[in-house]
């Protein structure tokens, strides 16, 4: 993409000096595109979550099969907008979320037209304790465990290598995901469903989570890869 497409974003770098620099970053159509997808991704992952479903015999949250995505494209917006935007899309990411969940409370509360015979429907699939659980368990996981990624792919980077793409995103996800995946599963459903099914939840997310993450690795090689000399 030429530099007349791209949009600046502002930051800071440490020069040979060690002095603080002005850093630019450029927004390419590749990394708006990641920025889009993280987030609906998330949100879509927070509302499938809804419905505990049985795959291969055990309980399992929909969501499980969107959300892991999540982690890798959490690195290519790393090495595309840098370590601080990245933070910045994770907590903005939460924000969202939590707003999308107090608009379906509010929506729910409002009573149905008797002509659309639906509301009884909607009110059990959007019960406002279970969503609220759900939603809140979901963006504590995301922020908490998607903050710890952020900073083991950077030390990866800066402190072990700047090659082997594949090897940052194995790192990184397999220290964030068990962390996200015992903060969901506990606050999401810890005495709402029986302990044992809890745990059948946490079991096959986490061999999922694992399953998308070897998956989806090569999404780490859709752009191009930054200048590490220049560390915010």
């Amino acid at each position: 993409m030429s530099a007349q497409n791209a949009i600046p974003l502002q930051g800071t770098r440490q020069n040979r000096e060690g002095a603080s620099a002005p850093l630019t970053l450029a927004l390419t159509r590749s990394a708006v595109v990641v920025i889009a997808v993280y987030i609906g991704a998330q949100m879509l992952s927070d509302f499938t979550s809804l419905k505990i479903g049985v795959v291969a015999g055990l309980a399992v949250d929909m969501g499980t099969f969107i959300y892991p995505i999540t982690f890798t494209l959490r690195d290519v917006a790393h090495k595309t907008i840098g370590k601080r935007n990245t933070q910045t899309l994770i907590w903005m990411a939460a924000i969202i979320n939590l707003f999308a969940a107090l608009y379906i409370w509010w929506v729910s509360s409002v009573p149905g037209d008797p002509a659309w015979g639906l509301a009884a429907e909607w009110s059990a699939v959007f019960n406002p304790a279970l969503l609220g659980r759900i939603v809140l368990a979901s963006i504590v996981a995301e922020v908490v465990s998607e903050l710890v990624d952020t900073e083991i792919y950077h030390w990866f980077v800066t402190r072990i290598t700047r090659r082997y793409q594949w090897a940052r995103v194995l790192v990184s996800n397999s220290v964030s995901v068990p962390i996200d995946n015992l903060i969901f599963a506990v606050g999401a459903f810890g005495g709402v469903l029986p302990w044992s099914v809890v745990g059948e939840i946490f079991l096959f997310n986490l061999l999922l989570k694992y399953a998308v993450t070897l998956v989806s690795m090569p999404l780490i090689y859709v752009t191009r890869d930054r200048d590490w000399s220049e560390v915010e």
